[in-house]
């Protein structure tokens, strides 16, 4: 974990100092039996599903599999997310993003140009932010960072210079014929 928790403060989100980063002493993991989706965060807390896990004969092995999650859910131990005023499906954009970037996905992740809205959510939104990190070096801490207080879409012409819905003209133009 404590790999992971450097990784995300120095590789994805930037945070280099402790004024930097969101005030988080201690993140556990607890593994409990539950129904209804492989994790879940709350706060410090994240809470892997032992039935998930159990069941698990996806693409990566279990191990990878794991992990991936722990980049996943410790990112929203670590990220802004606008005081709880940043739209679900970009939040999710930027953990996804996580393990895009530490390449921790599965094979049946979404391929970039893939989607029908940039905020479209977790894999989808990952792919579109993958972009804009092509576009502007360092996007997603950026707008990590730009989101400690607030969140508004304008965030992305600030950080760019281009409106939300150019970058995603843009993207999907890169890709054509992808859906």
């Amino acid at each position: 974990m404590g790999q992971v928790n450097n990784y995300l403060w120095t590789t994805i989100l930037k945070q280099t100092t402790p004024a930097d980063r969101n005030p988080v002493d201690v993140v556990k993991v607890n593994l409990q039996a539950f129904i209804g989706g492989e994790a879940v965060t709350t706060g410090n807390l994240i809470n892997v599903s032992l039935v998930y896990l159990n069941d698990y004969n996806g693409p990566l092995d279990l191990k990878k599999e794991f992990m991936s999650l722990l980049h996943h859910e410790m990112t929203h131990c670590f990220q802004w997310n606008g005081a709880n005023t940043a739209p679900v499906n970009v939040v999710e954009g930027i953990a996804d993003n996580t393990i895009l970037k530490a390449n921790l996905y599965p094979p049946l992740y979404a391929r970039p140009g893939m989607g029908d809205r940039w905020d479209q959510g977790y894999d989808f939104t990952a792919r579109f932010f993958e972009y804009c990190d092509s576009q502007t070096p360092d996007f997603v801490a950026k707008l990590n960072k730009m989101m400690r207080n607030s969140y508004d879409v304008s965030f992305f012409k600030n950080i760019t210079g281009k409106p939300v819905e150019q970058l995603w003209k843009d993207y999907k133009a890169k890709y054509p014929g992808v859906k």
